[in-house]
């Protein structure tokens, strides 16, 4: 019998060499990582990560995340060894049509695939949001000394992702937070894909990840499993402090004319090169995919562990559940993503008001009566709370317990702990975007995140992965075009709708008045299937007459007929936001000079597109030609709705220093100017 030094390396190697067989057979993959990080990988996931792969969604699970998610076969042959429901033959068919080992991991593709991961830096970003969820779950369920919510974040990142600007965002805010629970192996091979690292990357990753509150921990031989398991407790047992292990490793390891360079990075090593490799590390050259059956028993031991483990977790629920049935109820159903009975029942229409109020405004009063009901809700502002009106008063500051609040103002009130519902993500867009899929992710809570429209560009890839993934986050942006006046065209966004419109699976809102901006959020707490955004503006609008206009409740098909002067109208004006009270004062207008005309209010275009073909046609009737959009953004897109003989009234460039009246009407937003356009496009469809 072999000892168990020998039965240990036979294990990384069987790593190494599923992931380098199963490149090789897709001619394309990166096998660099999965032959220098293996043994890192096997010492985490055989002997510290908690985990059931016969149930790869148990709550009480620890997370592991490959941010590095170039290096999937790495993680595909550990779910293979370890049991997961993925077969040998899918490991063979990686990175091909209908294949469940696709290029990069994928959520809710791969069964123990954590998050989908691939953009560098975005995966350990993610973590942060997991560790977040899971110190606020902790606190908020773990009563009387039983630990329901108990479990670490692992995540194995490579020096792409510490390049990555998110990465440091994140880092920073997890080291604030002082995220125990949070522990990250660093594949230090100081190679990229390009070349040496080193050729633009010479910092001291030691230093900066100790300036931002971690512990560090150094392990000089990436193949020591000893060392490697011994910094792995060192960082469990450290609570105060998210821990940092740089693991150092020889990229695409075993290669004899590949290893330490970036020609093991992103290509297959090739037949020659992975006979050597195999001769070198003396495995058997005759067989690829070869998994002895002593490593195969080795690795399959985590089904009993698991099982064993979740067992135990759930004996100790079965307790829990006579102390705490409330709580173990309540716990149950976040778990499951299921929103209380009648959580909506305390929201309250708002009345008619012509002087009117921002959707901002009225969005806050809206979330705080969801919040009141909803207790899942938790999220915060990159520093702009006094601007966009997203904070959750007196429901407590997410903090550190142990990081005390003296001298600091700005607090919104409540408790000061992890029970806290607010997050402060600082002026940190990327990572709150980040953070906020990994809350998701976790599971057990609804995030959501707020900043201004124009800055949704440094949130692009965090909301992109979180429509690919079906997650529940909900991203609120205000200032939400030229009306936000004398800041001037940096922060007047313009093309930013638009481009967020052409996510697949984005569900974008743009109420017109308070009353939609209700529905706007009762559609963002029940959207389980995507992300969703809300725009808000910074400017009051006017709380339409809903006995005069139709009911809010239209918004919940994306599009509605709100205003019509008869059911047989000449033309149609098409508007969202705060440009549907302008098309309404147009329209009425027009209506005195006898013109039949319809104004519809379209705050989504994806709920719209999603409606039966005969609704849509009732709203836009084929037959009416003359359609006029109004909308403060780009023109481009419109005419999905317009066809060729329709007009938009948009913008065709960045907007100005000016105060937001002004600007409209140097922009062509005023009535006069609707009334114009209406009347010559009327008169071109008569010639």
């Amino acid at each position: 019998m072999p000892d168990k030094k020998e039965l240990e390396k036979k294990c990384i190697d069987t790593i190494r060499f599923l992931a380098a067989d199963a490149i090789e057979r897709a001619k394309s993959g990166h096998p660099g990582m999965p032959l220098g990080a293996a043994a890192a990988a096997f010492t985490l996931w055989t002997k510290h990560l908690k985990h059931n792969p016969k149930n790869p969604r148990w709550p009480d699970r620890d997370r592991f995340v490959l941010s590095a998610g170039h290096a999937s076969m790495l993680l595909y042959a550990l779910l293979h060894l370890t049991g997961y429901d993925l077969t040998l033959d899918d490991i063979k068919n990686f990175r091909q049509w209908g294949s469940r080992t696709p290029g990069h991991p994928e959520y809710k593709h791969t069964p123990g695939v954590e998050v989908t991961t691939g953009p560098l830096g975005q995966g350990l970003a993610n973590a942060v949001g997991m560790a977040i969820a899971e110190a606020h779950l902790a606190a908020r369920f773990n009563k009387g000394g039983e630990k329901i919510v108990d479990h670490f974040t692992y995540v194995m990142a490579s020096d792409g992702d510490m390049m990555e600007g998110v990465v440091s965002e994140a880092g920073a805010l997890a080291g604030h937070l002082r995220l125990g629970k949070l522990i990250v192996l660093y594949d230090d091979n100081k190679v990229t894909l390009a070349g040496s690292a080193g050729l633009s990357f010479t910092e001291n990753i030691e230093l900066r990840f100790k300036s931002y509150g971690w512990q560090v921990i150094k392990v000089a031989d990436g193949n020591d499993v000893a060392a490697i398991d011994k910094a792995i407790k060192k960082a469990q047992r450290e609570t105060e402090k998210p821990s940092l292990i740089c693991v150092s490793t020889t990229i695409g390891y075993g290669a004899p004319c590949k290893q330490g360079s970036c020609d093991a990075h992103g290509s297959p090593l090739g037949a020659e090169e992975l006979q050597k490799t195999k001769e070198a590390l003396g495995w058997d050259t005759n067989e690829s995919f070869n998994i002895r059956e002593d490593v195969r028993k080795y690795f399959r031991k985590a089904l009993a562990r698991g099982k064993k483990q979740e067992k135990m977790w759930q004996e100790n629920l079965t307790v829990y559940r006579q102390k705490h049935p409330a709580l173990a109820a309540e716990l149950e159903r976040v778990t499951r993503g299921v929103l209380p009975e009648d959580w909506d029942a305390a929201i309250n229409d708002f009345p008619a008001d012509a002087k009117g109020v921002a959707t901002r405004k009225a969005s806050e009063t809206v979330m705080q009566s969801i919040a009141a009901k909803v207790p899942e809700l938790i999220g915060g502002s990159a520093d702009l709370n006094p601007s966009t009106f997203t904070w959750l008063k007196k429901m407590g500051d997410f903090q550190s317990p142990s990081f005390p609040p003296d001298g600091l103002h700005g607090m919104v009130g409540g408790a000061w702990n992890y029970e806290g519902r607010n997050i402060h993500f600082g002026v940190r867009e990327h990572a709150m975007g980040s953070v906020s899929v990994g809350m998701a992710l976790h599971g057990g809570l609804i995030p959501y995140t707020a900043t201004f429209l124009t800055f949704a560009d440094y949130m692009r890839p965090p909301m992109r992965l979180a429509a690919l993934m079906g997650l529940r986050v909900i991203f609120v942006f205000t200032h939400d075009s030229i009306g936000v006046g004398e800041d001037g065209p940096t922060h007047q966004p313009v093309e930013q709708i638009m481009n967020l419109r052409q996510v697949p699976n984005m569900t974008v809102l743009r109420p017109a008045d308070a009353n939609e901006t209700l529905e706007a959020w009762r559609i963002a707490l029940t959207n389980n299937a995507g992300p969703t955004t809300l725009i808000f503006s910074r400017q009051n609008l006017p709380i339409l007459d809903r006995s005069v206009c139709a009911p809010a409740s239209g918004t919940n098909q994306g599009g509605y007929t709100i205003w019509e002067s008869s059911p047989e109208p000449d033309i149609i004006f098409i508007a969202t936001g705060s440009e549907v009270s302008l098309a309404l004062d147009a329209a009425k207008k027009l209506s005195q000079e006898g013109i039949k005309i319809r104004v519809v209010s379209l705050p989504s275009w994806e709920i719209f597109d999603r409606q039966p073909r005969i609704y849509r046609e009732k709203v836009l009737p084929p037959r009416v030609m003359a359609r006029i959009a109004i909308e403060a953004g780009i023109k481009l897109g419109w005419e999905h709705y317009l066809g060729l003989e329709g007009e938009t009234i948009g913008m065709k460039s960045f907007g100005a220093s000016a105060p937001g009246p002004v600007l409209f009407e140097k922009f062509g937003f005023t009535v006069e100017n609707v009334i114009g356009k209406a009347k010559e496009l009327l008169k071109s469809q008569k010639k």
